[in-house]
């Protein structure tokens, strides 16, 4: 066996130890490369596919029942079709609407799973760790989506500062810019809302960010004390 084979048998196992840490690669790296790809239908289409699959093994990787993982294709299937969908026709309502339907449920499910992992042992492993960081990302790309349905349903409910007119409807990286901001709560700034709708999904998000920050880290706390029984199971 050459010495190039053992070192990629070797990466696959690393890989496969840390599905997490994949995943929080793979969002971040598509932060960065969405702005560069974004005048491009085929490769906002790679990028949106690219990120569901990823999504989808780390779901299947960190999995406790078989029953998350058929949840997760069940949504996150179509979800891959319509992110093609939705790259190749951004301004159509009901493919925006429909993809929102499957990306928003599925991203949330998601989050749960990984959740649901962090607190499925009474210690933390490497993976888990990255998992925190995972799942935040993953809970910020559902509800960029759940603000792009809100535009399809309100329209005029987000104003930016590169779409400062009302009927402007903003951009999808500047909604998931949105929800960053919201669900960090470094508070809003040039992209903000101006429907009572969308205020209110907002809000949702910020009670949900500060949430999920008290959670982790009551569960790390947990962890430290010598012989204390995981919060959840």
């Amino acid at each position: 066996m050459s010495d190039q084979t053992t070192a990629s048998r070797r990466t696959l196992r690393t890989i496969a130890k840390h599905p997490s840490a994949v995943l929080l690669a793979a969002q971040l790296v598509v932060v960065l490369a969405y702005p560069f790809l974004e005048d491009s239908v085929a490769g906002r289409a790679v990028v949106g596919v690219f990120q569901m699959v990823v999504v989808l093994s780390a779901v299947a990787a960190v999995r406790n029942t078989p029953a998350l993982v058929w949840v997760a294709v069940l949504l996150g299937g179509p979800a891959m079709l319509l992110s093609v969908a939705e790259a190749a026709s951004p301004e159509t309502d009901w493919i925006v609407l429909a993809s929102a339907v499957f990306h928003v449920p599925f991203y949330f499910f998601v989050s749960y799973a990984m959740i649901r992992y962090l607190f499925h042992d009474d210690r933390v492993t490497r993976d888990e760790l990255f998992a925190t960081g995972a799942a935040f990302t993953v809970v910020a790309w559902g509800f960029a989506y759940l603000y792009a349905a809100a535009q399809v349903i309100w329209p005029s409910c987000f104003i930016g500062y590169s779409s400062p007119r009302a009927e402007d409807p903003l951009e999808w990286f500047e909604l998931l810019y949105l929800s960053f901001t919201t669900l960090t709560s470094v508070g809003l700034s040039d992209v903000y809302p101006v429907n009572n709708h969308a205020r209110s999904l907002v809000m949702i998000e910020q009670i949900s960010g500060v949430f999920y920050v008290a959670l982790v880290v009551a569960r790390l706390i947990g962890l430290t004390r010598p012989g204390a029984r995981p919060p959840m199971s």
